[in-house]
């Protein structure tokens, strides 16, 4: 008889039974489908799913996150696919729903990704490996919020050049500044260059003349979507005298999924190498 499952944007999902070919279409959460054991079960994922690397080399490959080949999904022959609202075109999603199950993910802060990790546990029968990942997950960030609970350093986070892109609020990455001890200044930050009024809200467009207005003590310069390299520091540098700029690990910041067991450790040691005092 078939199952029905409520996924995070509210949708109704009906499975007849166990999923046991499973496509997943986002990265982050293809990690963890692996890393909560279903190996066996995940039949497709996206060229951008690269982790575990010996898993990304033996899987099918689906195109891309945004840019799905629905010829070879089809002929997978999957009994649920797994997506993420803000990952996905909703187009795509749109048309996979009248062939397949369809669970999504909408994940804007640290809850919402463990709710989706133990929501993908029970409907995939992992749900005791989930709440173990899940315990890992809350232990490591609250040790380091014993660390950065008082920590007030001024940041601004940039995934793309050319034009600037910058995170501001109602975002993950957002998120992780806070639990980094780091105050976004771009998350009440009005763009001149407006894409679309949501996202170029959420992800504004900025000038180097306008990053520096907004005089932010440290810029994290991420290493995706744009893969920043050590020769931006010095560009950045050259604007903003007086500010740090450093790399920041654009997975460990934006991968919601089994990667956040990893994240405070990488977060702890990137504090200290900006030399913010509390964990200096």
């Amino acid at each position: 008889m078939p199952e029905m499952f409520i996924d995070q944007m509210g949708r109704k999902v009906m499975l007849n039974g166990t999923p046991k070919r499973i496509v997943s279409i986002v990265p982050s959460q293809t990690e963890l489908l692996f890393d909560l054991g279903l190996c066996n079960d995940v039949v497709g994922i996206t060229w951008f799913c690269i982790h575990p690397a010996h898993h990304f080399n033996a899987t099918t490959k689906v195109g891309g996150t945004k840019k799905l080949d629905f010829e070879r999904i089809a002929a997978l022959k999957p009994d649920l696919i797994i997506g993420n609202k803000e990952e996905n075109e909703k187009s795509q999603i749109e048309e996979l729903e009248k062939h397949y199950p369809v669970w999504m993910s909408d994940i804007k802060n640290l809850d919402d990704a463990l709710l989706m990790i133990k929501m993908l546990g029970e409907i995939t029968e992992k749900g005791e490996e989930a709440h173990e990942l899940c315990g890992r997950i809350i232990d490591g960030f609250a040790q380091l919020y014993n660390q950065t609970n008082t920590v007030k350093t001024r940041a601004a986070y940039l995934i793309w050049r050319n034009p600037y892109m910058g995170v501001s609020s109602d975002t993950f990455i957002d998120e992780m500044m806070k639990q980094c001890g780091l105050v976004n200044v771009l998350k009440n930050f009005s763009p001149k260059t407006k894409a679309n009024d949501i996202e170029s809200l959420r992800y504004p467009i900025l000038s180097i003349d306008e990053l520096k207005e907004l005089n932010p003590e440290v810029v994290l310069l991420s290493t995706e979507p744009f893969p920043f390299k050590e020769k931006h520091i010095a560009e950045i540098g050259e604007a903003l005298p007086n500010a740090q700029i450093h790399l920041a690990d654009g997975e460990m910041f934006s991968w919601y999924g089994s990667r956040l067991q990893h994240s405070p450790t990488y977060f702890s040691t990137l504090m200290k190498n900006i030399g913010i005092p509390a964990l200096a």
